[in-house]
């Protein structure tokens, strides 16, 4: 909170600041201290920092922030030294240890994200080849795509080596002439097909959402085969091709809380259980923070004063 002390101050000033510290005071006292993880993405940058400014601001918490990678934070809750994570793309394994077996993670409901993952071309592409609203439609059309990387074929641009991928075999199992091509890791990745992009030209590439630059330029999914019993999304274990000709799973993306910080009577723990928002709001200040660089505090306000009817909702208002 600040206070601007004029030059005279009168005796009665003094009291009205002294009681309105003392209401500061009580309030960050009942709250106490939270400690959310922020993850090494923009949308968790963006959950961690608007969430942060809401607790600051409306329950006079003290928050703290971690950067602990996606797997270990799970350790970090059970040992009660981070309080939650505000958005979990599906750590099954984690799942069972910390929550249904040592009980000492909580879920904590959905964050309101979902979670997709699939193959994107630039919208000005869908609608000139509205044929490509289904992967049926790239057959015949591949070469559009080639490049010098993929000779006669056309090019699939896969995604960061890191993320969990199947489209090296899902071309395999559709019979598409598509050669798959690695660029690196997602900056790497990024610059290709937005060179592509800003120059007009086709481009098919590996994608997802939410992610801040969703919100910057125009991107089209191409529905893949539906989703059946034992389809399989992850090539590195092997096995039959056909069994991977589906598309990847939606993500129901959930937030976690330490069992010791969902004991502790904090009201926090309330407004993160009631914190929900939508791709687009996340997209709109991850793009902020990340695409124009606005400091994640000020993206958070600059959210948050435009829509105070949500942020009302988590306060139980």
């Amino acid at each position: 909170m600040k206070i601007r002390v004029a030059v005279l101050v009168s005796a009665a000033f003094v009291v009205v600041v002294a009681l309105t510290g003392g209401s500061a005071a009580a309030k960050s006292t009942a709250c106490g201290t939270v400690t959310i993880n922020e993850q090494a993405w923009a949308g968790s940058t963006a959950n961690t920092y608007v969430v942060k400014n809401v607790l600051q601001k409306s329950l006079g918490c003290k928050v703290n922030i971690t950067k602990v990678a996606e797997v270990p934070v799970y350790q970090a809750m059970a040992d009660g030294k981070t309080d939650a994570i505000l958005e979990d793309w599906g750590h099954v394994p984690q799942w069972n240890q910390y929550v249904t077996k040592q009980k000492t993670v909580v879920r904590a409901g959905p964050n309101g994200v979902t979670g997709v993952i699939g193959w994107y071309i630039p919208t000005y592409l869908m609608k000139q080849h509205p044929e490509f609203k289904t992967w049926k439609g790239l057959k015949g059309e591949e070469s559009l795509f080639k490049s010098p990387e993929s000779g006669s074929q056309g090019m699939f641009l896969g995604g960061d080596p890191s993320y969990q991928q199947k489209d090296q075999t899902l071309i395999k199992a559709l019979g598409l002439n598509l050669k798959f091509v690695s660029v690196g890791a997602e900056p790497a990745q990024v610059a290709r097909w937005e060179q592509l992009y800003k120059q007009k030209k086709p481009v098919l590439f590996y994608w997802y959402d939410p992610q801040y630059l969703n919100a910057q330029y125009k991107l089209s999914q191409i529905q893949l085969p539906a989703r059946f019993k034992g389809c399989q999304d992850d090539e590195s274990k092997g096995g039959d091709p056909a069994k991977y000709a589906c598309s990847y799973p939606s993500y129901t993306l959930e937030k976690f809380f330490s069992a010791k910080f969902v004991k502790s009577g904090s009201p926090a723990v309330a407004v993160l259980k009631r914190f929900t928002w939508t791709n687009a709001d996340q997209n709109t200040v991850a793009g902020a923070i990340a695409g124009q660089h606005v400091d994640p505090d000020k993206a958070a306000k600059a959210w948050i004063a435009k829509n105070q009817a949500k942020v009302n909702k988590w306060l139980g208002k």
